[in-house]
């Protein structure tokens, strides 16, 4: 695990409420309809059906419930948080470091180019609404490669809420990314796909308390059967999804 210099370590991030013009600016940032590519990823979910069986509403559950609390919570939601800091108070320094970590700990290739690739439609997609906004497009610009993570932490910090409401949008977009490729590839039943999204969001406040506790010794990427799942999707035979 790479550790960062106790320098490149910024305050905690106090703000605790979020108005409604903010709330709003969540919502659009975790909806599906952002064109940013990330319906066209299962993450892993794809392999899983296929190798490990997923084939019951909540054996997906399950699935999905356990990545959220022992994959994200402890690394993409945790970077999300500290990013968040680092976006607000300028330090492009820890921005590049965390990026760079994000990036050199995706363990495959699918799932390194899918963060890529969504960081760098974000971001393109923030320099359109900030057309004009030399210090916003300069932001945008920091990260030679973004990850998705600090792109989307960078999307946040630009709104006034909360760190823990800003981790509750990034959640919840996933999750419901997620039900709707279970939806698709098992295949389930809207209803079944909507059960399973309660389940998940019931976990989201616990996933996001973690996320807000990591600190960069206990921020970690380590999920060798994801890995490994995600390296044999790049030669399943048949697969709707890129990830």
């Amino acid at each position: 695990m790479n550790v960062l210099p106790a320098a490149l370590v910024a305050p905690v991030d106090n703000r605790t409420s979020t108005e409604p013009a903010d709330l709003l600016q969540l919502m659009w940032l975790a909806s599906p309809a952002l064109p940013i590519g990330g319906f066209s990823y299962s993450e892993v979910l794809e392999s899983a059906i296929e190798r490990i069986g997923l084939r019951e509403a909540a054996d997906v559950s399950e699935w999905l419930r356990d990545q959220l609390l022992l994959v994200q919570a402890r690394c993409d939601m945790a970077l999300v948080a500290q990013a968040i800091v680092a976006w607000r108070a300028r330090d492009h320094a820890r921005v590049i470091a965390l990026n760079t970590w994000a990036l050199q700990t995706r363990e495959s290739s699918e799932l390194r180019l899918q963060t890529e690739q969504m960081g760098r439609s974000l971001m393109g997609w923030l320099r359109h609404q900030h057309n004009g906004d030399d210090e916003r497009i300069a932001a945008s610009r920091v990260c030679a490669s973004p990850c998705y993570p600090v792109a989307f932490a960078l999307a946040v910090s630009l709104t006034g809420a909360s760190a823990a409401s800003c981790l509750h949008s990034f959640a919840f977009g996933w999750a419901e990314n997620m039900v709707q490729a279970a939806v698709k590839a098992v295949p389930l039943g809207q209803s079944a796909g909507q059960r399973i999204l309660a389940e998940l969001v019931q976990a989201i406040p616990q996933a996001v308390t973690e996320a807000l506790a990591t600190d960069d010794n206990s921020r970690q990427a380590f999920a060798p059967m994801l890995a490994i799942l995600s390296a044999q999707h790049e030669t399943q035979y048949s697969r709707l999804f890129r990830s």
